[in-house]
């Protein structure tokens, strides 16, 4: 997955900005954004604080770890299954 090239904290502040009143056009212009992936982010960060954001990137973080080890654990399963099979 491609990694942003906008921090949290500068998401939650364009967001801060056009809540402010600043024109959505305007901000986007100023922080180099499309229009489209501005209303992206807002869907996902808007009505969050910077530990908010924080903390959702840890969990999700977390959760792409333990499914990780969960498709592995089935890998195994299956392998294990196999061999009990031929037997």
């Amino acid at each position: 997955m491609r990694k942003s090239r906008f921090t949290e904290a500068q998401i939650i502040g364009m967001i801060k900005e056009q809540e402010a009143g600043m024109a959505t056009a305007e901000v986007c212009r100023k922080h180099g954004l499309s229009p489209a992936s501005f209303y992206k982010l807002k869907a996902k960060y808007g009505g969050m604080e910077l530990s908010d954001a924080r903390r959702l990137k840890q969990l999700e973080d977390e959760n792409t770890k333990l499914k990780r080890l969960l498709a592995d654990t089935m890998l195994d399963n299956v392998v294990l299954k196999d061999l009990l099979g031929k037997l």
